[in-house]
Formats: C-alpha cells, structure tokens, sequence
C-alpha cells in the first residue's frame, strides 16, 4: 500500500505540473484546470484510503461524505458565482486554504501532544529519559499555523474589500506595526520548535495563532483597491506555502510538491503584476495606492465630451482597425457576449479586430481573460500590452469598455499621480477613442482618467452591455 500511495504521489504531482503548464495559454487553461483537479482528486483519494482502516464501519463513510460535501458546495460556488463575484470567491478560496493549513498543522500539533504524553508517563514509568519533539517538526508546525492564519484572515479582508463591505482602513504606523507583529512571531516560531516539550510549548502556540490571525487584518486592511489583483496573487502564494508547511508537518509529499507549484506560480504571478503597475511589493503592502485619502494627482482641465450611440456607428462603421480594452466595467455589466457580436459584425465589416488585456484589468489576475473565454472570443484576437500599444496609433477606434487606471495617460505625464511609471495600454494614441461608462466618477482606485477629458475621446454614457447591444443594434438597421 505504502509503494502504491508513492507512485500515485508521483503521478498527482505530474499531473498538477502538467496543468500549470496548460494554463500559461487561454487555448489550453481549460485542460489545465481539469487535469489538475484529477490530479489533487487523486492525491486526496489515496490519502484518505488507509484512514478508513483506523475505523472499521465508520471511516469510509466519513471520508465519503466529506468528499460528496466538499464536490458539493465547489460546485454550485462555481456555479452561482457571478462573473463580478469572480474575484471575492477566489480571495475566499485562498482564505479556506489558509485556514485548512492552520487546523492541520493544530491538528497535527495535538497529535504529536498526544503522543509525547503517552511516552513520558511511559518513560516515568521505566525511569527513563523523557522524550522532546523533535525541533523541525514543531517548527513546520508553526510555520504553517503563521502562514495559514495570515492567509485566513488577510483573504477575508481581501474579500470584504472587493465586494464593498469593508472600506480601506487607515491604521496609523500600518508598517512598523505589522514589521513588529512579523518580527514578534517568527523568533516565537523557533522558540516553540526548540520548545521540545509539547506541552509546555502550547502557550506559544496559541500566541503564534493569535498573532498570525491579526497580521492578516492588519497587513491588508490598509492596502488600497487599486491594487487587490496584486493582493489576491500574492494571498495566493501564501497559500500555497502554508500547504507546503503542512505537508512537511504531517510528512506528505503530494502536499509539499503542490505547496510549492501554487507558492512559487503566485509569486511569479505577483512579480508579474507588481512589474505591470511599476511599483514594489513592499509599496503594495505598505502602501495606500487606491485609498480614500492617497494623493488622486494634480486636476484634469476640460471636460468630458459624450457622443450618441448613432454617431459612433458611423464612427465604427468606417473604422477599418479597432481595438476593444476591457475592464471591470465589462464584468459589471456582463457584456462580453454583446463585445463578441459586435467584434463579429466588424469583422465581417471588413475591419481588424482585437482585444487588448492589461495584466491588473478587473479585480485578480487573469480577469478579463475569462470573461473574453465566457464569451468564446477567439484566442487569437486577445493580445497583450506591449503588442497593442507597438499599433496603437494606426487604430482607427478603441473602445474602453469600464477600463480606469489601466489606461490612464497621467501613468506617463503626471509626476504626482499615484499611478505615474506604471506601463498602461496607449488608447489616447488612437485616432478616436469610446469611453463606456456608467456615470462622470472615478474608478475602482478613486483616480480621475485624463483619457476622458483628451480630444480624441468621445464618452457613451449608460449600461455597457445595453450600449454595446445598441451599436450592433445600429448595424443590423444597416
């Protein structure tokens, strides 16, 4: 049984590598994600196998039933979850990841305790020496309650940000406080690993807890909206390491390998998104970029200037290139189907189209993409940053659909802007932009756009997807 497990490990751990690479392109993100599950399925399956042994009768169901609950409540998550709701639930998976780290390192601590009990009173029995715990195991215990217990409570917070529950929070010295709460926790990580008697040790155990769980709130309550994709990435890799930490704890290979492949994929990931705002983690964490009261750069002169639906047909009726930009706007209203069949209808127009994806558009990595995959847009059509900004002035229109920060022109021409040096997609060199919006405000990050007030830019107010449905509208009247 034991040579059988190895070999599934070994198999799961292909099989998980094998899906992160799948997702690296939107043709093939969805095999990748399907293949990992039947890896972690596997993984999980011969795990939990030798357990129902320990309870005849009894086990197997549980384990059974566990596994029905958590197929369950996955699916109709994933089922019901609005494409706005996309990023709270994956903030809320990371925080379950988190805190399934932490309960099984505690579990896995009481475990030991219990243990170690039976063989001092059998050593006191025998006059022999008593027993210590060895310090690596305890230590990767607390490890990955730290890592859990920050995971936990910082996607919680993450969570209530994004779905507007929970405003920033302003907390005086935010980076000496949680410098000292981190410089407080790890020496008492390494204490309780020397601790060597396990019950004894618990005490630390519990301020490890106590402390791990409100450095999470107080590590993301100050973070700006501006820059939760950065935080879902990185509250991502976090996850990963505590599973890491776990799986050293309970000596588990399958979960030491995924602990790593998630921990390492989402500090690339992070890198990434950091390199796509220009600014350091450290700013990110310490910083306030997005906040209420951060600096919202110097006041835009002029005015924003609308356009009727009927004019920018003829507008896109002529237009031989267009690029649309999407943001959170898009996933607000759900109108990637209703950009798909406009896309169409251009294309059959004569026009070249393309969808142009900003690394931090929407709210978590990846964002716009799924919505663009939703809408069976083709792959082909989706390019990235740098490749559309090299044709941006030879665009005829681009079509900012609920975009803000991403393609603000202060990133480039505005010192004091928070966003200034962060690399944005180049609509305002385009011979004419849209701008789809709801209303005049601010964007998710509460920064005003230049890009509104420019001369090329034309601004359709009202629903996106109402908007976009009108201009295919128009060319069906055609």
């Amino acid at each position: 049984m034991a040579t059988f497990t190895q070999i599934a490990y070994i198999v799961a751990a292909i099989l998980f590598i094998l899906g992160i690479k799948l997702l690296g392109s939107a043709a093939s993100a969805r095999r990748g994600n399907l293949i990992s599950s039947i890896g972690m399925l596997l993984a999980v399956v011969v795990t939990l196998l030798p357990k129902g042994e320990s309870y005849p009768g009894l086990g197997y169901g549980w384990i059974a039933l566990a596994l029905a609950v958590g197929a369950a409540v996955g699916a109709v998550a994933a089922k019901r979850v609005q494409m706005t709701g996309m990023p709270e639930l994956v903030a809320l998976f990371n925080g379950f990841g988190g805190l399934a780290s932490l309960l099984v390192g505690w579990a896995e601590y009481q475990r030991a305790s219990n243990i170690f009990a039976k063989l001092r009173e059998l050593s006191e029995r025998t006059g022999g020496d008593p027993p210590d715990a060895p310090f690596f195991n305890l230590f990767v215990i607390a490890l990955a309650v730290l890592i859990g217990g920050v995971t936990f409570t910082g996607s919680i917070i993450a969570w209530g940000k994004l779905s507007g529950k929970i405003k920033d929070i302003k907390i005086p010295s935010a980076k000496q406080l949680n410098m000292a709460l981190l410089g407080s926790a790890l020496p008492l990580a390494v204490l309780f690993g020397f601790a060597g008697d396990t019950g004894s040790g618990y005490p630390i155990f519990l301020v490890i807890v106590a402390l791990a769980l409100v450095v999470g709130v107080t590590g993301t309550s100050p973070i700006g909206g501006g820059d939760m994709p950065v935080v879902i990435a990185l509250l991502n890799s976090y996850s990963g390491l505590a599973a890491s930490a776990a799986g050293f704890a309970i000596e588990n290979t399958v979960l030491v390998v995924a602990g790593c492949l998630v921990g390492a994929s989402g500090l690339i990931l992070t890198v990434i998104m950091c390199k796509a705002m220009n600014r350091t983690l450290g700013h990110v964490l310490f910083g306030s970029f997005g906040a209420a009261s951060g600096s919202a750069g110097k006041e835009v002169e002029g005015e924003m200037r609308g356009i009727s639906v009927e004019d920018a047909y003829y507008v896109l009726e002529a237009a031989e290139s267009v690029v649309f930009v999407p943001g959170y706007g898009m996933a607000v209203a759900q109108a990637q189907h209703a950009v798909k069949e406009l896309a169409a209808i251009l294309e059959e127009n004569g026009a070249e189209v393309r969808h142009a994806i900003h690394p931090v558009a929407g709210r978590m990595p990846g964002h716009m993409n799924v919505l663009l995959a939703e809408a069976d847009v083709p792959y082909e059509q989706l390019c990235e940053m740098d490749e559309v900004n090299a044709i941006m002035p030879t665009v005829d229109v681009a079509i900012v659909i609920g975009a803000n920060d991403v393609v603000n022109p202060s990133a480039g021409d505005d010192p004091s802007s928070p966003i200034y040096g962060m690399p944005i997609i180049n609509v305002h060199e385009a011979k004419t932009v849209f701008a789809l919006k709801r209303g005049k405000g601010a964007g998710f990050s509460g920064l005003q756009n230049a890009l509104f007030f420019r001369d090329n830019c034309r601004m359709i107010y009202g629903d996106a997807k109402a908007t976009v449905s009108s201009l295919v509208g128009q060319f069906g009247d055609d």
